[in-house]
């Protein structure tokens, strides 16, 4: 991503994963290389998540297995979070547990009411290197669970049960883009 710039302004909208696709349950692979690739990869995931009218976007979410993931979210106060994470590790996840309504950009149209802490850290780095540590709370919290989630394989339906999860798979199999 280009010093000062908006994000996304200079990246291509790439099509979504959608659930049914493999690389969604596959754990992503670590990034090693921090070059002009890596930036040209962050600036497509802002693209695309700006398109697609979304909160968050994973790398494997347009069919890269790295761990990357942006975010444009705000919190349960509405202030806005804006960033980017290589590399992230949920490092913890407490508070109290909401259920909310949860969807994802690879579940067009879809959500479920799904369990998630009211906080999460984050640990990762930027496209550069730098170490950052991301704190969030209420609904910006539930988004760095949901994306921490894409980069160890699984999507949010892994994580509903009973009747809430044989509704949203049973919608899934109806759904017109489902590969299912």
């Amino acid at each position: 991503m280009r010093h000062g710039s908006i994000p996304g302004a200079h990246g291509r909208v790439r099509p979504l994963t959608l659930l049914g696709d493999p690389i969604l349950h596959t754990p992503c692979t670590e990034v090693t290389d921090f070059g002009p690739e890596l930036a040209r990869l962050v600036e497509d995931l802002f693209a695309t998540m700006y398109a697609a009218q979304g909160v968050g976007l994973a790398a494997n979410q347009v069919g890269e297995g790295v761990r990357v993931f942006v975010y444009d979210c705000p919190d349960d106060d509405d202030v806005r979070h804006l960033g980017h994470l290589v590399n992230p590790v949920l490092v913890a996840a407490e508070g109290v547990v909401v259920r909310g309504p949860e969807g994802c950009l690879s579940l067009p149209g879809l959500e479920a009411g799904t369990e998630r802490y009211d906080e999460a850290v984050v640990e990762g780095f930027t496209v550069t290197g730098e170490r950052v540590v991301v704190r969030g709370s209420g609904f910006f919290a539930r988004c760095l669970q949901h994306e921490c989630d894409h980069l160890e394989g699984r999507v949010y339906t892994d994580r509903v049960t009973g009747w809430r999860r044989r509704r949203v798979l049973r919608r899934v199999a109806r759904a017109p883009w489902s590969l299912s």
